[in-house]
């Protein structure tokens, strides 16, 4: 059996360990998309098919055959890894669109989106600071990646394809944070990663995309997704879900934004103007201030 019960408090430092170890490897994420230079969807599901020909047999090994798994976290699974899929190739397609400050800006709306469905749907109680916080931490990110936008303040479909993707993100946190109530976090991300791949599969048939003939940096960054975004950070994620409320870790992710803008520096060549570092702090201090709102 592969259910995963909840600890007697949900502050421990296991699941607060996850969620730095998921934002700082979700932070190699568009790096790693620049880097590919493939379409979207293509890059998606290289990402999703390399990181399930890892994930499953480990699963398999760990929790049993899936016939013996809780049928409801399958469900979940499901469906939260078609929330991904769309994701993914919404947001991969952005970032070839706009810049890549934009493209990351729009997504990191996604916590906004789970808050208030966290609100409205699942009825959880968010106090006033924890509005106040999570304004804050979107305000920094908006100081780290929105400064080219903010001279040049245009709305494309590359933007609008951003905004797209953040609530199917969204969607893919909540679907986890039900979904692990009954997988472990192994059992889970195998599970959604393995509906995703499929569902890009079904994109990349569909649109004409061709799978092959890439360079070898393309292999690369497609393998360094894989591994680094999705088997590393993505585990790391699942497994902080499973402890801790999603509205909590998706506006922790809001820090991806800080560590992506830090990794530009020296693998992208990219400078950070000042206000950038102060965006950062205030990211930091939204962060903190949301953690101690719950």
């Amino acid at each position: 059996m592969t259910s995963a019960p909840r600890t007697s408090s949900p502050l421990t430092f296991l699941p607060y360990l996850g969620m730095g170890v998921g934002v700082f490897a979700l932070g190699f994420s568009a790096i790693f998309v620049r880097w590919a230079g493939a379409p979207g969807p293509v890059t998606g599901f290289y990402r999703m098919a390399f990181a399930s020909l890892a994930l499953v047999p480990l699963a398999l090994m760990r929790h049993g055959h899936p016939l013996r798994w809780p049928r409801a976290g399958l469900i979940l699974a499901m469906f939260g890894g078609g929330f991904l899929a769309v994701d993914i190739a919404l947001w991969n397609t952005s970032v070839g669109m706009t810049s890549a400050a934009s493209a990351t800006l729009f997504a990191n709306t996604a916590p906004l989106w789970v808050a208030l469905a966290a609100r409205l749907f699942l009825h959880e109680r968010l106090a006033g600071r924890f509005w106040f916080a999570l304004l804050l931490t979107l305000t920094g990110s908006v100081a780290v990646l929105g400064t080219d936008f903010s001279r040049h303040f245009t709305l494309g479909l590359g933007d609008l394809l951003a905004v797209a993707a953040s609530l199917f993100y969204a969607g893919y946190y909540l679907m986890t944070q039900s979904g692990r109530r009954h997988l472990a976090s192994l059992a889970y991300v195998s599970a959604a990663g393995l509906a995703a791949s499929i569902g890009l599969l079904a994109i990349c048939l569909l649109a004409g995309f061709r799978l092959t003939g890439y360079s070898t940096q393309t292999w690369l960054a497609f393998l360094g997704l894989a591994l680094v975004t999705q088997v590393v950070g993505y585990l790391a994620v699942g497994y902080a879900l499973g402890h801790l409320p999603a509205s909590l870790v998706a506006a922790t992710m809001v820090g991806q934004p800080v560590v992506t803008a830090l990794l530009a520096i020296p693998l992208l060549g990219e400078h950070l103007a000042p206000v950038q570092w102060v965006g950062g702090a205030v990211v930091l201090l939204g962060i903190y201030l949301v953690h101690r709102s719950v």
